[in-house]
């Protein structure tokens, strides 16, 4: 049995329609990382990111649901890290994040029913308020943790959208099974 728990009425939520949600949609600043943005001399952006956040977003995949990311900012950095871990739906420079999704849905297919978001700011409450499960990070803004269906224990860029995806994968019963497969070494002990 896994050591992590929520509460039932959280994993209900998190179902969306019942059979768990099928597109995860997150924020970058804030939400991926603590939020800081480091500007070198020449101009270059430096952001500092969670293996912990990116090992979810990997094991989301892997669980049968969509990750993608909707972002207010664009750089180097941030499409680096979204390919190493595989994310190939991302709308960078998204300074309206609703018409960002809307035709991101269109073309996976999917209903606002079927969407689970992660966001920290204003920008970001447009998505967080249509979606089946709405998420906030710890940090996040006053007014985003009012629309959060949950609030993670730990802030943006230190794990909380590892906590997030673990959430959604417990609630549509793909947990247990990863971590199962994961617990296990090349000989099946």
């Amino acid at each position: 049995m896994p050591a992590l728990q929520f509460p039932p009425e959280t994993l209900l939520r998190a179902q969306g329609r019942g059979l768990g949600v099928k597109l995860a949609i997150f924020d970058v600043d804030g939400v991926l990382t603590d939020g800081r943005i480091y500007i070198g001399e020449q101009g270059e952006t430096v952001k500092a990111f969670a293996t912990l956040d990116g090992h979810g977003i990997k094991m989301l995949a892997q669980g049968g649901i969509v990750p993608a990311v909707i972002t207010g900012r664009d750089s180097p950095a941030v499409r680096r890290r979204l390919a190493d871990l595989g994310v190939v739906h991302a709308a960078f420079g998204a300074h309206d994040k609703l018409a960002a999704a809307l035709p991101l849905l269109a073309a996976l297919g999917v209903e606002w029913a079927d969407v689970a978001v992660m966001g920290d700011d204003w920008p970001d409450l447009p998505l967080l308020t249509r979606a089946a499960f709405a998420c906030a990070p710890a940090n996040a803004h006053a007014e985003v943790k009012a629309v959060a269906h949950h609030v993670t224990a730990l802030a943006g860029g230190h794990g909380a959208a590892r906590e997030f995806c673990d959430l959604l994968l417990m609630a549509c019963g793909r947990y247990a099974a990863l971590l199962d497969s994961q617990s296990r070494t090349l000989d099946g002990r």
